[in-house]
């Protein structure tokens, strides 16, 4: 079995959470007595490159159509995190009238929406369309097109150098992950700076994040695989940061065209190397132990719904979509999901059919409990959803153990 990254044989399976259909294949009522397509859900560490990924293809078209549903302008959270990041760019790297920030995967415009503002000139690309419109309508300049080394060589040929590269949560995604990091290399103007951010592969090994894996996502990511990746197309991995409430965890990588690392990233490069995160080993337990996890999840609901009690589930993300179809959560066990998406709402969850309605659902139905699905932005929803819980309603917390909070 060869790595999708570095093309050498001996990739090591270790996680099969069964055939799944696609996370954000959200279903139309009109359909939802039609054919779901499923395909094999199979994770594996390759002990050459150290990168974590799928085994399984999807068709970029077919995982990234054109009523693709994800609005990242749906989360203060992320939204507010966005903000943080594009102004404390804009200080550090003296961005001005003259500088160019581009943005892989920059949906509807959340974070160059805050350049603009600040009349620091920018281009979005991103392949779905109807995200690329709505950005476009927001005064962010935006292509709809999917990024690699052509588009690069493209762009760069018109002149279009950047100053400042952003990826953030889209590296999970790309099939051709090596010419993705080379049209970065190509695309960026000697002395500027690439962030990548991705969710770290520790924090979904360590508290037992199954759910992040998904047909969308190809790839999960460490500091050890993104430095040898880096190194093959000619980048530096030059620092790291942190962000423990993010996605459950994310890293956001600082490359560029010079050399250098900063004792942030050596200390996370050892602590890896410590862990054991470069070899197989580390990861050989995770499946009993995301077994365990679903059957003390499935043993509370159906322990719950004997009593006679209504659970209803917020957030109809990718992750809740594999939850749901892992665990085995019915509509018998979970009567509807709640999102504040509109995209989202009046369709059903892949697979286990739940309707999706407005949030406000929750303080109308009043259920007795409701799963946190996006249990990543746990208590942005807790606050928002006050009224629910001060009128009896409990939360139940999935992971990294089933918790219910009142």
């Amino acid at each position: 079995m060869q790595c999708r990254v570095c093309g050498e044989d001996g990739v090591l399976p270790f996680l099969d959470l069964g055939k799944t259909p696609l996370s954000d294949a959200l279903v139309k009522p009109e359909k939802l007595d039609g054919h779901e397509p499923r395909y094999a859900l199979e994770v594996a560490f390759c002990p050459s490159c150290h990168i974590v990924h799928i085994l399984e293809d999807v068709a970029q078209e077919v995982l990234f159509p054109e009523d693709y549903p994800y609005f990242s302008s749906y989360s203060d959270h992320l939204l507010a995190h966005a903000r943080s990041h594009a102004f404390g760019l804009i200080e550090s790297r003296n961005l001005g009238a003259g500088s160019l920030v581009v943005e892989l995967a920059s949906n509807d415009g959340y974070l160059l929406q805050n350049f603009v503002e600040a009349g620091v000139p920018v281009l979005g690309i991103d392949p779905a369309p109807n995200q690329v419109r709505i950005a476009n309508e927001k005064g962010v300049p935006s292509l709809c097109e999917f990024f690699g080394h052509e588009l690069a060589a493209r762009l760069a040929s018109e002149g279009r150098l950047a100053d400042v590269i952003i990826a953030n949560n889209v590296c999970a995604h790309v099939p051709d992950l090596n010419g993705f990091v080379a049209g970065m290399k190509q695309l960026l103007r000697p002395g500027g700076l690439i962030t990548v951010e991705n969710p770290y592969v520790r924090d979904l090994i360590d508290h037992r994040e199954f759910d992040t894996i998904y047909h969308e996502h190809l790839y999960y990511h460490s500091c050890t695989a993104w430095l040898t990746l880096a190194e093959r197309h000619g980048l530096h991995l030059n620092h790291v940061e942190y962000f423990p409430q993010l996605h459950g965890g994310t890293l956001r990588w600082h490359l560029s065209h010079d050399a250098g690392q900063s004792p942030e990233l050596e200390h996370y490069l050892r602590e890896e190397a410590n862990i054991g995160l470069n070899r197989f080993d580390y990861y050989a337990g995770f499946a009993r132990r995301v077994e365990a996890l679903r059957d003390q999840l499935l043993t509370l609901l159906q322990d719950l719904r004997a009593e006679g009690k209504v659970i209803a589930a917020y957030g109809a993300a990718a992750k809740g979509s594999t939850m749901l179809n892992y665990v085995g959560l019915g509509t018998d066990l979970v009567e509807f999901v709640v999102d504040r998406n509109p995209y989202k709402q009046g369709l059903h969850m892949p697979g286990t059919h739940q309707p999706i309605l407005p949030v406000e659902a929750l303080v109308e139905r009043r259920p007795d409990y409701t799963l946190i699905l996006a249990w990543n932005f746990k208590d942005e929803i807790m606050r928002q959803q006050a009224v629910y819980a001060e009128a009896g309603g409990r939360w139940i917390v999935p992971l990294p153990s089933p918790e219910v909070i009142a």
